[in-house]
């Protein structure tokens, strides 16, 4: 295909790392943009030697003025067609009668904030692209809720609510707008920085599931849902290992 320009937030590790894979090999441009440079860096590294054309903008999504000042400088890549927003995080698993307003509020700012930052910074371009597609990477927490999960699955249900949303507003426009809501993954950080550090903690989320989900699985996931042909679009993609039935409902082997 034609050179086009994907954009992923959160790249630096996990899931948007490995998006940032999947639509390099499918022969897009990468920008990844995430707030650890060093690792965005590293990725950009690998990607290179392989051939892939990348390049690397560190970005906070939840500094609206550093938002801006990235996709005015978007003008110097090929046409923006892809916008994967991916960052995003959980903190804390305590109830909502005891739960610190300030994980709230930071889960809030960079799974709604931050999603909505970006896409307004760069539905200008992906619209005038005249085959824009928006993916908002949301979760299971984002359809149904769990018990001390009342921050967590508020964010996401707002995320959910942003794609939902925008694919009404934008009904008649040149834009998709295609939400994947992964369940149960397990990747290097997410339960680690949810248990701030507590590897055991982290790891017990996962204890006797036989496959959880990988980064690689919601990245296949996701580089299949943008190619498709432009009149099809992916509303809502959910996305559970065999073993999960729900978010309360896992198979666990003995």
């Amino acid at each position: 295909m034609s050179t086009r320009t994907a954009v992923v937030t959160g790249a630096s590790s996990g899931i948007g790392a490995a998006t940032a894979r999947r639509l390099a090999e499918a022969g897009f441009h990468v920008v990844l943009t995430a707030r650890r440079a060093e690792k965005l860096d590293a990725l950009a590294k690998e990607l290179a030697a392989d051939g892939r054309s990348v390049a690397v903008y560190a970005l906070d999504v939840t500094d609206r003025a550093a938002v801006d000042a990235f996709a005015a400088g978007l003008d110097a890549y090929p046409p923006v067609h892809v916008l994967v927003n991916n960052a995003g995080g959980a903190l804390g698993t305590d109830p909502v009668a005891t739960a610190d307003p300030a994980d709230w509020r930071a889960m809030f700012e960079v799974n709604v904030l931050g999603v909505l930052n970006v896409t307004q910074a760069l539905l200008p371009a992906l619209s005038s692209s005249g085959d824009g597609t928006i993916v908002v990477l949301s979760s299971t927490a984002g359809l149904a809720t769990y018990e001390g999960g009342g921050g967590y699955v508020a964010a996401k249900h707002g995320a959910h609510v942003i794609a939902e949303t925008l694919r009404l507003e934008l009904n008649g426009h040149p834009v998709r707008i295609i939400e994947i809501a992964p369940g149960m993954v397990k990747t290097d950080e997410f339960a680690l920085t949810r248990f701030r550090g507590d590897a055991s903690r982290a790891e017990a989320v996962y204890a006797g599931v036989a496959e959880p989900l990988t980064a690689d699985d919601v990245a296949d996931t996701v580089a299949w849902a943008v190619t498709r042909p432009a009149h099809v679009n992916v509303d809502l993609l959910v996305l559970r290992p065999r073993a999960q039935a729900s978010n309360y409902k896992v198979h666990r082997e003995q």
